[in-house]
């Protein structure tokens, strides 16, 4: 992916999105280790620093494999949280203790309905997280990755439609996992009462119950699928940091005529490092949860639209691309963050004042995310103008942006892009990954 910024942009913009995409991906571990560790502790009660290291250590030794290692036991981890998961459900929902969750579904019983009643004032917000979470991915490098590294362009497509499918079955188990946990009368188990989600320990509601709504063995068969799926992730993440350092900072800036062997040193020091940096985060458990919103959001309002006009808008220079950096992270200030304690200074339409805290009612990060796109042709397009018609002197011009383009029509790109050009991307993006040496 960041190889495109580097073929069109240069440098500068390249090193900076590699920046963006390392930030995401260290943050990316230890949320995915946490997850791990806080269900080992609750179902175990092991130390949950313990268990950090623990699956850190596994994580790193897989990665060691290489990229053919790490997808093999991705398909192999995927299986195994499906199936152990789907185990585990007919025990959770035939607890004595657990009521007929078609009768909790809208009524009020034990606790509030757990499908929940989604109100009209709020359905922009749902439209938005809906956009942000199906359009944020894209401009994470571990999906590219995995994408590149297909056999060829036909298998890439049927791997990601497949993908879109199989999510929506694989998110079966949990859902139902999470309505028993809701129609479970808790003060007659061994956890007690009030509920978990009253304790303030909604997001531990998963490991909670395998421990105390399912027999032990089947307790650790859930938990065996919680580890595989943390795996999946954590190696994905740091097999995307490690690659993203390698390849677009140490080679290409750092390094540009280092050998191939120094890049396999430098892979495997990268992983480790990445890896105890993501770890030893693990202690700020709330502040890395934060950031981890964050960076999602900075790769749904930043990377995707860059991404998408570096590949369908051949008006898109630096300039633009630098302005819609700024534009678009103004606009995450502006609307404001709870979780960053920023308060909205731009009220969109329907912005509320709830429990003392304002809630933007609009889709603020899908506008974000155009205003991000409108921005990149805008000042590309000016940039454009003004220095191809001599506006502004062409030694103010940095980036070379009139040796590059000429002022066209803000369109997509069709058969506008020279054949030489498009040549060239085509050589340097579309060889497939796993080809590669480390």
């Amino acid at each position: 992916m960041l190889d495109l910024f580097h073929i069109k942009y240069g440098k500068v913009i390249m090193a900076g999105m590699s920046l963006v995409s390392l930030f995401i991906d260290v943050t990316w571990i230890p949320t995915t280790l946490t997850g791990l560790g806080g269900t080992i502790s609750v179902v175990l009660d092991l130390p949950f620093s313990l268990c950090i290291w623990i699956s850190a250590a596994v994580v790193i030794y897989t990665l060691m494999g290489g990229l053919y290692s790490v997808a093999y036991t991705d398909v192999i981890q995927l299986v195994l949280v499906f199936t152990g998961l789907s185990i585990c459900v007919p025990f959770v929902l035939t607890n004595p203790h657990t009521l007929d969750i078609s009768q909790t579904l809208m009524n009020n019983t034990l606790n509030a309905p757990w499908i929940g009643q989604p109100e009209m004032k709020r359905i922009w917000i749902m439209i938005d997280d809906l956009l942000y979470f199906a359009l944020g991915g894209l401009g994470y490098q571990a999906f590219h990755q995995r994408t590149l590294s297909a056999s060829s362009t036909a298998s890439a497509k049927i791997s990601c439609f497949a993908a879109a499918f199989v999510i929506l079955i694989f998110g079966i188990p949990p859902v139902l996992i999470g309505a028993a946990a809701a129609s479970t009368d808790w003060n007659q188990t061994t956890y007690g009462s009030p509920s978990p989600y009253k304790r303030g320990e909604g997001s531990l509601t998963l490991p909670i119950a395998l421990q105390h709504l399912t027999p032990t063995f089947i307790s650790i068969i859930g938990i065996g699928c919680i580890a595989a799926a943390v795996m999946s992730s954590a190696d994905s993440a740091l097999l995307s940091a490690s690659s993203v350092f390698t390849n677009n900072i140490y080679k290409n800036i750092l390094r540009p005529k280092a050998s191939n062997q120094d890049c396999q040193w430098v892979v495997r020091a990268s992983v480790v490092v990445v890896g105890v940096v993501g770890t030893s985060l693990t202690m700020v458990k709330k502040s890395v949860l934060i950031f981890w919103f964050l960076c999602n959001e900075v790769s749904y309002i930043i990377v995707f639209p860059e991404l998408i006009c570096v590949l369908y808008f051949n008006i898109s220079n630096c300039y633009g691309a630098l302005m819609g950096v700024l534009v678009g992270l103004a606009l995450k200030m502006l609307n404001g963050d709870s979780s960053l304690g920023l308060e909205p200074i731009l009220h969109f339409p329907g912005c509320t004042l709830e429990d003392g805290v304002y809630v933007q009612c609009a889709p603020v990060k899908t506008i974000s995310m155009l205003s991000t796109i409108a921005a990149i042709l805008l000042f590309s397009y000016l940039a454009s103008v003004l220095f191809n018609k001599g506006v502004l002197p062409e030694k103010w011009d940095v980036f070379k942006v009139k040796a590059q383009h000429s002022p066209v029509p803000l369109s997509p790109v069709g058969g506008a892009i020279e054949e030489e050009e498009n040549e060239e991307m085509n050589r340097n993006v579309s060889q497939p990954m796993k080809n590669t040496t480390y």
